[in-house]
C-alpha cells in the first residue's frame, strides 16, 4: 500500500477534483479513510479565497451567502447532499426498518427529500447571510469542513453497518479500523486545537454541534436502522457542518463579535 494510493481512492470517491487512475484493492481501500478529512481541505480553502475577494471587492453579503453555500457542492458533487436527501425520505416514511432500508437504495427521488433538500439550503443560506465574516470565524468554519469528515470516517470504522452489503460495507471491511480510527480522532481534536487559537468561543460552538450530531447520530442510526449506510453517514455530514454554522452563528450574536 502507498499512502498515495489511498488518498486518490479518497478524493475520486468523494471529491468531483480529478484524480489519477488508482486500483482499488483491499490494501488501497484499507487507509483511504485516512485521507477522508483532506477533502475538506480545498471546500476550506475556497470559502477562504471566496472570503478574501468579497472582502476585496465590497460584494453584497447575499452574493457570499449563495456561493458559501454551493461551494461544498461543487467540490464533493453531492454525494453527501444525497445521502442527506436519502435518509430524510427514509425517516419521513414512517416505514418499519426493513422498509427503511429498502427507501435508501431506490434511485427515486421522495417528496420529503426535496422538501428536506429545500429546508437545507434555506437555513444554510440564513445562517451565511447573518454571518458577519472575519478572519477568525472563516478560518473555524473552513476547519468544520474537515471535522465533519474526520467524525464521519470516525463512525464509518467503528459504528455497527446497518447492511451486510453496499458501498459503505466494503470500505469499513477493507478499511485499516484501528488505524483509521487513530488518525481521525487525531485529526478530529487538531481541528478544535487549531480553531481554538483564532477563537475559543467559536471551537466550542463547533464542538457542541458537532456532539450533539454526533450523539444524535449514533441513536438514531442504531434505533430507526440497525446501524449506518453510506447514506446515513452522508445525512450526518451535512447534518453536522449545518450544525457547528448554526452554532457559529448564534456565538457571534450572543458575543457581538468579541471573542476573548
Amino acid at each position: 500500500m502507498k499512502p498515495w494510493q489511498s488518498l486518490k481512492i479518497a478524493f475520486s470517491m468523494y471529491s468531483k477534483i480529478p484524480m489519477p487512475k488508482t486500483d482499488w484493492t483491499s490494501a488501497n481501500l484499507g487507509y483511504a479513510f485516512c485521507f477522508f478529512p483532506l477533502v475538506g481541505v480545498p471546500i476550506g480553502a475556497l470559502l477562504a479565497f471566496w472570503h478574501f475577494i468579497t472582502s476585496l471587492l465590497s460584494i453584497h453579503p447575499v452574493l457570499f451567502a449563495s456561493v458559501a453555500c454551493v461551494i461544498p457542492l461543487g467540490v464533493t458533487g453531492g454525494i453527501h447532499l444525497d445521502g442527506f436527501c436519502d435518509t430524510v425520505d427514509a425517516l419521513s416514511s414512517r416505514q418499519p426498518r426493513e422498509k427503511k432500508l429498502e427507501i435508501l437504495k431506490d434511485p427515486h427521488t421522495g417528496a420529503f427529500a426535496i422538501l428536506g433538500c429545500i429546508a437545507y439550503f434555506l437555513l444554510a443560506f440564513g445562517f451565511w447571510t447573518q454571518l458577519s465574516p472575519a478572519w477568525p470565524e472563516i478560518i473555524v468554519l473552513g476547519l468544520s469542513f474537515v471535522l465533519s469528515r474526520s467524525l464521519s470516517g470516525l463512525s464509518v470504522v467503528t459504528f455497527r453497518p446497518a447492511k451486510n452489503s453496499g458501498l459503505l460495507k466494503t470500505f469499513s471491511d477493507a478499511a485499516q479500523k484501528q488505524t483509521a480510527a487513530m488518525v481521525c480522532a487525531i485529526v478530529s481534536a487538531a481541528c478544535f486545537g487549531i480553531m481554538a487559537v483564532f477563537s475559543w468561543p467559536l471551537s466550542l460552538a463547533c464542538l457542541a454541534g458537532s456532539g450533539l450530531s454526533f450523539l444524535y447520530y449514533r441513536i438514531m442510526s442504531y434505533r430507526q436502522f440497525g446501524g449506518i449506510t453510506g447514506d446515513i453517514a452522508g445525512y450526518f455530514l451535512q447534518l453536522c457542518e449545518l450544525s457547528m454554522l448554526g452554532c457559529v452563528i448564534f456565538t457571534q450574536l450572543i458575543l457581538g463579535g468579541t471573542y476573548l
